[in-house]
């Protein structure tokens, strides 16, 4: 498989700072004119990339204004992060094409990719192949997506889990422990996993506070992915632009020690 503009960018972005941030931004939780008000911030603040969805309402002309909206106000990539088979949108640069390995229905394991193949196709988005593996609690995505959620004192069966999905062709993992969990994954399960795949980690939920931002990368995540650690500030931008800075600061932080 050619590997596209965007994936490209992020391994060498990777090799580089050795430690990416990544905003999910959810269009339901905002309008499009916040989202390219948030875009705006957040590049200047240190972002690397949005991942953009991740609801089961994130999509149709919500989505699509919102993702016209951050690429006005931003040069950064803009990756869908859906939520179902109809968060797709030709405005984006490139898809999360996930499949939930540990979900217990075989529709999150490959019946919504190939029901979105097609369309994905149709509008030309660059894929990215991805491993995405719930970890406890698993929060709303682990209910919707009939998760046999990967328990947090069990590290090594989400290494392997993810070795796994690196051996199916994924160019990416995902460990995902919900959106608004209180904590991410685990150091000990994010350490675990890193040394035995040879793909980007990404740890996603429950990454709150710099401090998480900071143990999460140094452990071994490529990227840490945060969304609901905005929530707080209700749209102050102002609010939002220093909890922005002050966790990207901590991640180049973390990946400059990790060199």
């Amino acid at each position: 498989m050619i590997e596209g503009k965007v994936y490209k960018k992020i391994l060498e972005k990777i090799e580089q700072d050795k430690g990416l941030t990544f905003m999910q931004l959810d269009p339901p939780n905002y309008e499009p004119g916040t989202c390219g008000e948030i875009a705006r911030m957040a590049e200047e603040n240190g972002l690397d990339a949005f991942a953009v969805g991740g609801s089961v309402g994130a999509q149709g002309k919500s989505l699509n204004e919102s993702l016209k909206a951050i690429k006005k106000n931003s040069s950064l990539p803009t990756i869908i992060f859906p939520g179902n088979i109809n968060t797709l949108s030709k405005h984006a640069d490139a898809l999360y094409f996930m499949s939930m390995l540990n979900s217990n229905d075989p529709y999150w394991i490959s019946g919504a990719q190939t029901g979105a193949a097609l369309p994905v196709k149709q509008m030309g988005l660059e894929v990215i192949p991805t491993s995405y593996i719930i970890i406890e609690p698993g929060e709303a995505v682990g209910w919707m997506g009939r998760a046999q959620l990967i328990p947090r004192n069990k590290a090594y069966l989400a290494a392997v889990t993810a070795l796994a999905g690196q051996y199916m062709g994924s160019k990416l993992v995902i460990l995902e422990s919900g959106g608004g969990a209180p904590e991410p994954a685990p150091v000990e399960m994010v350490a675990a996993t890193k040394k035995i795949i040879d793909i980007p980690l990404v740890v996603a939920g429950g990454v709150r506070t710099p401090k998480a931002a900071y143990e999460t990368i140094k452990a071994g995540a490529d990227i840490i992915q945060v969304g609901s650690a905005f929530e707080s500030c209700k749209g102050d931008l102002k609010e939002m632009g220093k909890k922005f800075k002050a966790i990207t600061d901590t991640v180049k932080k973390a990946g400059k020690e990790k060199k």
